[in-house]
C-alpha cells in the first residue's frame, strides 16, 4: 500500500494520466503530413512498430551465449517481473522470434510467413505470445509506439444514400492515413520521410484503401472534381489508434472451434445483414469488416492452436501471408498489414508436417522452438514465480525443494547421453552451470549430440512445469492440513511418483523411464541433505579457515618447487602430498587432474592478491566444499547418527547447535528436525554397510 486514500479523484487523475492526450483529438490531414516529418517513425508498418517496441523496453547482450534477452520478457517492467521468463533456450526463442519480426521489418522475407511457436505443452509460448500482446498495447499508448489511423465526415452532404447512422465512418481496417494518397504522391512523402528516417529499415506503403473507403474516395473525388485537397480537408479527420485486444483493435486472437460453427468468414469478414437493405448486397458499404485480420490490421494476429484448423480453413493464411492480401467471400482483395504469430503443440504440427496436401502452408511458416527449461535452476525459478504470485499460505518451502522438482523436470526432457562419457545427472548439472567438477564434460558436444538425437528438438518432450507445479501445490496444502508448516522435497516426491500415473498427457510407456528419474533426483537430493547436515555437524569456520591456509601454503610450495615449513617441527620440509590429495580427493579430482586445479586455485589466490582482497576459502565454492567435506570426515566418528534418526536420543545441547545450524542454511525449525533425521539414516546405513 502507498499509504494514500484511493478516491474518485485519485482514480481519475490516474486514469487520465494513463492514457494518450490526444486520444479523444482530431486532427487534420495536413497536420498528420507535418508529423510525419517530424516523427517519420509514425508511418511504420506492423513489423516495424513490434520491433522497435522489443527494443524500447530494454535489451541486454549476453555476450556468452550470443542472446539478446529483452527486458519485455527478461524482467517484465511492466508488471514488475511477475511475468518473467527463465531459461537459456526460452531466451534462445525468444531472440529467434524478434530476429524474425526484425528481419521482416526490412522486407526480408519473414513478413511474409507466419511466426509459429512450437513446443510442447506448458511450455511458455501463450505466455509469451500473451506478453506480446500486452506490451503492444502499452506501446501504441506511449509516444514512442503511437500510430494514426482516419474516419470519413460529412458524407451525406455529397451522399445521397448514406445512411444516416453512416454520415462518419471511421476506416474499417484502421489504415494509416497516406493510402488516401494516390500511390505516386504517397511515395513523395515516403520519399522525405526516409530521408530523415534514423532506422535500419525503410518505410513502405503500398496498400490499397479497403473497398468501402475506396468507395468514397471515389465519389467524393467526383463530387470535387478530382480536388484531393478539398476531399481530405473537408471530409477526413485523423485520430490516434491505440491496440486494445478487447476490442479487437489492432490486436486480434483467435482459435479453432467446432467445425459446424465456424468458417472463412471468421478471419475475412463477412456481409452485414443489416446494411444490405440499406444499400445492396452487392454495395461495399454493406460489407461488415469483423473478421479477425480485419481487426488485426495494423497490430498482431495471434492463431491460439492454429494447427487444429480444419486444412480448408488454413487456405486463407495463405494470401495472409504472401500476398499480405484477404479475399472476403464476393469482395475484393484487401490489403492487410500484421504480424502474424500461430501457436501449437508438437501432435498437431507433426500431423500437419506430414501431410502433403499441407505443402503450401507449411512453406509460410517460420518455426521458432519453444522448448522446455532445461536449466533446473531456471526452473525453480518458474516455481518460485508461481509461489510468489499466489497467496501462499504461511508455509517454509525447505531448501532444494524446487531445485529438485525442477530437476527431476529437467531430466525427463534432456535426451540421454552417450554413458560411456557422461550420465544423465551429470548432463543436467552441466546444463545448470555446474560443470567445473567435471571437466571432461563438453557443453558443445552435448547439446550437438542432442540436436541430432532428438525427434524436433531438445526439451520438445517430458513432464511440463505445470505437472510439477500442479504437485508442488496439493503438496503445499497437504501439509496444510497435516499441520506441517514447511514443504520439504521428501514430500514433493512422494506427489509427483503417487500421481504420475494419473496424469493425461504422460505416455505410459515413459513411466518406468521417469520413475528411474525420480529415483536419481532422490539420490541427488540425499547427497545435498547429508552436505546440509554435514555442514550443521562439523563446520568450524576457525578450522576451515586454517586448513584452507595450510592447504594454499602447500600449493604454493608445490607449483614453486619450494619447501614449507613444518607445522610441528618448523623445519622446511617438501609439500605434503597426502595431505593435499585429502582435499582434492573431496572433489573428485583424479591424479591425473590435480595440477590443473591447484594451479586453478592458486591462480584465483593471485588475482584477488592483485585486488587487494584477503585469502578467505569461504569465498571459493569448491575450495570451501572440498575443507568442509574432510572436516566433515575427521570428525564423523564421533557422531551418533543413529541417534539422528530418533529426536528423542539427542542429546538437547548438540540437537539445539544443530537445529540453528540448518536455520542459519534457510531451514525452517521442524523441516531442520526433517532433515537431521533423514541424513542421519542415511549416513547411519552407509557406516554400517561400510
Amino acid at each position: 500500500m502507498n499509504g494514500t486514500r484511493n478516491t474518485l479523484e485519485t482514480l481519475n487523475e490516474h486514469y487520465r494520466d494513463s492514457i494518450p492526450a490526444d486520444l479523444r483529438e482530431t486532427r487534420s490531414f495536413q497536420w498528420y503530413l507535418d508529423e510525419l516529418q517530424a516523427s517519420p517513425k509514425i508511418a511504420r508498418n506492423a513489423h516495424q512498430r513490434v520491433a522497435d517496441m522489443f527494443d524500447h523496453y530494454g535489451t541486454e547482450y549476453d555476450e556468452d551465449e550470443g542472446v539478446v534477452e529483452y527486458a519485455l520478457a527478461a524482467t517484465d517492467p511492466l508488471d514488475e517481473g511477475e511475468n518473467t521468463f527463465y531459461g537459456r533456450v526460452i531466451h534462445e526463442a525468444i531472440h529467434e522470434f524478434v530476429n524474425k519480426v526484425k528481419s521482416g521489418s526490412r522486407g526480408l522475407g519473414p513478413e511474409k510467413r507466419i511466426k509459429l511457436l512450437l513446443g510442447p505443452v506448458g511450455s511458455g509460448k501463450s505466455d509469451f505470445d500473451r506478453q506480446v500482446r500486452r506490451y503492444f498495447e502499452d506501446y501504441t499508448i506511449r509516444d514512442a509506439g503511437r500510430m494514426y489511423t482516419f474516419r470519413w465526415t460529412n458524407l451525406r452532404d455529397v451522399i445521397p444514400d448514406q445512411d444516416p447512422d453512416d454520415d462518419t465512418v471511421r476506416s474499417p481496417m484502421n489504415q494509416d492515413p497516406l493510402v488516401l494518397l494516390p500511390q505516386e504522391q504517397r511515395d513523395r512523402v515516403l520519399e522525405d520521410l526516409n530521408e530523415a528516417l534514423e532506422a535500419p529499415y525503410t518505410i513502405r506503403n503500398e496498400q490499397s484503401p479497403d473497398p468501402a473507403s475506396e468507395f468514397y474516395m471515389d465519389r467524393l473525388l467526383a463530387h470535387y472534381d478530382d480536388d484531393l485537397q478539398s476531399v481530405l480537408e473537408n471530409h477526413v479527420e485523423i485520430i490516434r489508434l491505440v491496440a486494445d485486444e478487447n476490442m479487437r483493435q489492432a490486436i486480434e486472437t483467435f482459435e479453432p472451434k467446432d467445425k459446424k460453427n465456424q468458417d472463412e468468414t471468421e478471419l475475412t469478414g463477412d456481409v452485414n445483414y443489416s446494411k444490405i437493405a440499406v444499400y445492396g448486397e452487392s454495395d461495399p458499404r454493406a460489407f461488415d469488416y469483423s473478421g479477425a485480420f480485419c481487426n488485426a490490421n495494423r497490430g498482431i494476429f495471434s492463431g491460439e492452436e492454429l494447427l487444429k484448423l480444419q486444412r480448408e480453413f488454413l487456405y486463407d493464411f495463405l494470401h495472409a501471408t504472401q500476398e499480405q492480401t484477404i479475399k472476403p467471400r464476393n469482395n475484393p482483395r484487401i490489403d492487410i498489414d500484421q504480424v502474424i504469430v500461430g501457436r501449437t503443440n508438437m501432435p498437431e504440427y507433426r500431423e500437419k508436417k506430414g501431410d502433403e496436401k499441407m505443402e503450401a502452408f507449411n512453406d509460410r511458416t517460420k518455426r521458432i522452438d519453444f522448448p522446455y527449461v532445461l536449466s533446473y535452476g531456471d526452473e525453480a525459478m518458474i516455481y518460485r514465480k508461481m509461489l510468489r504470485n499466489a497467496d501462499l499460505p504461511d508455509i517454509h518451502v525447505e531448501p532444494h525443494t524446487l531445485e529438485m522438482a525442477g530437476l527431476f523436470g529437467v531430466l525427463t526432457r534432456i535426451e540421454e547421453p552417450d554413458e560411456s562419457s557422461v550420465s544423465i545427472l551429470q548432463k543436467a548439472k552441466a546444463y545448470n552451470g555446474e560443470n567445473e567438477e567435471a571437466e571432461d564434460v563438453d557443453l558443445k558436444k552435448l547439446r550437438e549430440e542432442a540436436a541430432e538425437s532428438a525427434d524436433i528438438g531438445e526439451g520438445m518432450d517430458g513432464v511440463s512445469p505445470r505437472f510439477i507445479g500442479d504437485e508442488i501445490a496439493e503438496a503445499i496444502m497437504d501439509s496444510m492440513h497435516r499441520d506441517r508448516d514447511f514443504l520439504s522435497p521428501l514430500t514433493a516426491f512422494n506427489h509427483f511418483e503417487a500421481n504420475l500415473e494419473h496424469h493425461g498427457s504422460i505416455p505410459a510407456e515413459r513411466f518406468e523411464t521417469y520413475y528411474r528419474y525420480l529415483e536419481l533426483t532422490r539420490e541427488e537430493y540425499r547427497d545435498r541433505a547429508i552436505d546440509d547436515v554435514r555442514h550443521a555437524l562439523a563446520y568450524d569456520v576457525e578450522e576451515i579457515q586454517r586448513q584452507g591456509e595450510k592447504y594454499m601454503d602447500h600449493v604454493m610450495a608445490y607449483i614453486d618447487d619450494d619447501t614449507v615449513e613444518d607445522e610441528l617441527t618448523g623445519r622446511e620440509a617438501e609439500p605434503d602430498e597426502q595431505f593435499l590429495r585429502s582435499v582434492e580427493e573431496h572433489l573428485d579430482i583424479p591424479e591425473d587432474r590435480k595440477d590443473d586445479f591447484r594451479q586453478e586455485v592458486s591462480n584465483w589466490v593471485s588475482r584477488r592478491a592483485r585486488e587487494g582482497d584477503t585469502f578467505s576459502p569461504q569465498d571459493n565454492e569448491r575450495l570451501r566444499r572440498a575443507l568442509e567435506r574432510k572436516l566433515w570426515e575427521d570428525k564423523k566418528h564421533n557422531i551418533n547418527f543413529s541417534a539422528l534418526v530418533a529426536s528423542s536420543e539427542m542429546d538437547d545441547d548438540d540437537r539445539n547447535a544443530w537445529i540453528e545450524a540448518l536455520l542459519e542454511q534457510g531451514y525452517s525449525r521442524d523441516g531442520a528436525v526433517e532433515v537431521l533425521e533423514f541424513a542421519g539414516a542415511e549416513v547411519a546405513k552407509t557406516e554400517l554397510e561400510e
